[in-house]
């Protein structure tokens, strides 16, 4: 796939530094905020930028390395959060009610079919191969993921949605997301390395040997796509080909914590003018995420020490992004209040 992804334009940023150095208030006092509704306003090519139907989607997806245990939890737990999901008592579905989120559930590829309601099949299958004997996807599951990923973000855009968000669930996902760090940021693998779903010592070190004798058969791979097709999942690939289509469409993209991050990161290294439209939601507790972060050069809003995934880190930055454009529109002007500004010596 070919996404045409422009730089937001630059002739905008002292527009939009002028309002704000001239509302009501002393310079740069509501600070990362401020600099949060500079960003908006590029995205949006305005000064008065609007949050308008922000969606969360939640993509699930099994992964055959789950089979070698890498995980504390059977695969057949995502299936199982999938009906959980659909019927309204995750996290995820807590948070999106709450802070006024459209949550939109998506089957990627478990292993078993989710017949449950809210809950849109677009499964390409049972599952990722075991990456400890082939690569995880074949060329043509990476291109149908990508694709769907990007065609859910398109509908989504002409319906009026311009701000969006990605979520995950996957049992073993955490092992793609650790290999993709590994591979796309020159990590250390042991630092790349996260507990996962709650690993304890003895299954962490079981994580990490597996992973090892992953990266002995495929090698370390530093092309996005290709690192992704060998070590991703179905779930990831569709936030990775969702989150270029929401730039590609000049969205605000807010991104999770690990497991997200990861996915974005590939459209990052395939696509570098994305960031301008990345909004980084939080910090996750996960080992790996601030390697990443620092990686991009990029500091979250929040650091909650969450690690849950679902998109949750995403959803509680919501109320973040739609204050910082509402500053830019609705806040006075030292001249539309009638209040002296600054007084130069």
């Amino acid at each position: 796939m070919q996404f045409h992804i422009s730089t937001p334009d630059a002739s905008l940023i002292p527009v939009l530094q002028a309002e704000l150095d001239n509302k009501t208030k002393p310079l740069h006092s509501l600070g990362r905020l401020e600099s949060l509704a500079l960003q908006v306003g590029l995205i949006q090519k305005t000064q008065k930028p609007r949050i308008e139907k922000p969606s969360l989607l939640v993509f699930a997806a099994d992964h055959g390395i789950a089979r070698a245990g890498v995980s504390p939890y059977p695969q057949s737990v995502t299936g199982a959060m999938v009906r959980n999901f659909s019927q309204g008592g995750a996290a995820i579905n807590v948070l999106t009610r709450e802070l006024g989120w459209d949550l939109h559930l998506i089957n990627a590829g478990t292993l078993e079919p989710t017949p449950w309601p809210g809950v849109e099949d677009r499964r390409l299958g049972p599952g990722s191969r075991n990456m400890l004997d082939e690569a995880a996807m074949t060329e043509t599951d990476l291109l149908k993921a990508l694709t769907t990923g990007a065609e859910l973000v398109q509908k989504l855009k002409a319906d009026g949605c311009n701000t969006v968000a990605f979520g995950e669930m996957g049992i073993g996902n955490s092992s793609s997301a650790a290999l993709l760090i590994h591979c796309l940021c020159d990590i250390p693998l042991d630092e790349a390395v996260s507990r996962g779903a709650g690993c304890d010592d003895e299954q962490l070190q079981h994580k990490r040997l597996r992973l090892e004798e992953v990266l002995q058969k495929h090698g370390r791979i530093t092309a996005p796509f290709e690192a992704l097709r060998v070590f991703g999942g179905l779930e990831l690939a569709m936030i990775t080909g969702a989150a270029l289509a929401a730039a590609e469409q000049r969205m605000v993209i807010l991104v999770d914590g690990l497991i997200a991050s990861a996915a974005v990161l590939v459209a990052v290294k395939a696509y570098p003018q994305i960031k301008s439209y990345l909004v980084f939601a939080h910090r996750s507790g996960a080992d790996g995420h601030t390697a990443l972060l620092n990686h991009l050069e990029v500091e979250p809003l929040l650091d909650l020490g969450m690690r849950l995934g679902e998109g949750t880190g995403a959803a509680l930055a919501l109320p973040l992004v739609r204050s910082a454009a509402a500053i830019l529109c609705d806040m006075a002007t030292f001249a539309s209040a009638e209040v002296e500004g600054r007084v130069t010596p």
